[in-house]
Protein backbone atom coordinates (compact mmCIF):
# COMPACT_ATOMS: atom_id res chain seq x y z
CA UNK A 1 0.00 0.00 0.00
CA UNK A 2 2.96 2.44 1.19
CA UNK A 3 4.74 1.79 -2.34
CA UNK A 4 1.48 2.11 -4.79
CA UNK A 5 0.79 5.53 -3.04
CA UNK A 6 4.42 6.37 -3.47
CA UNK A 7 4.79 5.23 -7.08
CA UNK A 8 0.94 7.17 -7.63
CA UNK A 9 2.63 10.39 -6.15
CA UNK A 10 5.70 10.32 -8.08
CA UNK A 11 3.44 9.33 -11.35
CA UNK A 12 1.49 12.30 -10.37
CA UNK A 13 4.12 14.37 -9.87
CA UNK A 14 5.72 13.20 -13.16
CA UNK A 15 2.50 13.67 -15.01
CA UNK A 16 1.55 17.02 -14.04
CA UNK A 17 5.41 18.23 -14.27
CA UNK A 18 5.27 17.21 -18.09
CA UNK A 19 2.27 17.32 -19.32
CA UNK A 20 1.48 21.14 -18.51
CA UNK A 21 4.04 23.64 -19.25
CA UNK A 22 3.04 26.24 -17.04
CA UNK A 23 3.20 24.64 -13.60
CA UNK A 24 5.46 26.41 -11.19
CA UNK A 25 7.35 25.46 -8.97
CA UNK A 26 4.63 26.27 -5.66
CA UNK A 27 2.47 23.78 -7.69
CA UNK A 28 4.58 21.27 -8.10
CA UNK A 29 5.77 21.91 -4.42
CA UNK A 30 2.08 21.46 -3.17
CA UNK A 31 1.38 18.51 -4.99
CA UNK A 32 4.60 17.11 -3.46
CA UNK A 33 3.28 18.07 0.05
CA UNK A 34 -0.12 17.09 -0.79
CA UNK A 35 1.58 13.34 -1.85
CA UNK A 36 3.17 13.31 1.69
CA UNK A 37 0.30 14.14 3.65
CA UNK A 38 -1.53 11.07 1.93
CA UNK A 39 1.32 8.92 2.40
CA UNK A 40 1.70 10.41 5.99
CA UNK A 41 -2.12 9.21 7.02
CA UNK A 42 -1.63 5.88 5.04
CA UNK A 43 1.11 5.35 7.37
CA UNK A 44 -0.96 6.28 10.16
CA UNK A 45 -4.33 4.29 9.06
CA UNK A 46 -1.86 1.00 8.45
CA UNK A 47 -0.55 1.70 12.20
CA UNK A 48 -4.29 2.19 13.83
CA UNK A 49 -5.38 -0.94 11.82
CA UNK A 50 -2.44 -3.06 13.43
CA UNK A 51 -3.33 -1.49 16.95
CA UNK A 52 -6.85 -2.58 16.25
CA UNK A 53 -5.46 -6.18 15.04
CA UNK A 54 -3.90 -6.70 18.47
CA UNK A 55 -6.30 -5.63 20.44
CA UNK A 56 -8.68 -7.99 18.70
CA UNK A 57 -6.31 -11.18 19.16
CA UNK A 58 -5.89 -10.18 22.84
CA UNK A 59 -9.66 -9.87 23.50
CA UNK A 60 -10.05 -13.22 21.30
CA UNK A 61 -7.36 -15.12 23.87
CA UNK A 62 -9.02 -13.75 26.77
CA UNK A 63 -12.71 -14.78 25.84
CA UNK A 64 -10.58 -18.62 25.18
CA UNK A 65 -9.90 -18.61 28.47
CA UNK A 66 -12.61 -16.99 30.01
CA UNK A 67 -14.60 -20.05 27.89
CA UNK A 68 -12.27 -22.86 29.32
CA UNK A 69 -12.67 -21.11 32.89
CA UNK A 70 -16.78 -21.55 32.24
CA UNK A 71 -16.33 -25.04 30.72
CA UNK A 72 -14.13 -26.40 34.29
CA UNK A 73 -16.66 -24.68 36.37
CA UNK A 74 -19.31 -26.45 34.76
CA UNK A 75 -17.84 -29.80 34.81
CA UNK A 76 -17.55 -28.85 38.17
CA UNK A 77 -20.80 -28.04 39.28
CA UNK A 78 -22.11 -31.54 37.10
CA UNK A 79 -19.84 -33.77 38.72
CA UNK A 80 -21.37 -32.10 42.32
CA UNK A 81 -24.83 -32.32 41.38
CA UNK A 82 -24.11 -35.98 40.44
CA UNK A 83 -22.78 -36.50 43.85
CA UNK A 84 -25.22 -35.11 45.52
CA UNK A 85 -27.90 -37.21 44.04
CA UNK A 86 -26.23 -40.15 44.40
CA UNK A 87 -26.17 -39.57 48.25
CA UNK A 88 -29.70 -38.25 47.98
CA UNK A 89 -30.88 -41.30 46.15
CA UNK A 90 -29.02 -43.79 49.07
CA UNK A 91 -30.68 -41.86 51.69
CA UNK A 92 -34.16 -41.97 50.54
CA UNK A 93 -33.73 -45.61 49.87
CA UNK A 94 -32.30 -46.68 53.54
Amino acid sequence: MKKSLRISALLLTAGLAAGCSSITVEQLEAVTATANNALSEARAAQDTASSALSTANDAAAAAASAQSAADAAQSCCNANSERLDRAFSRAMSK
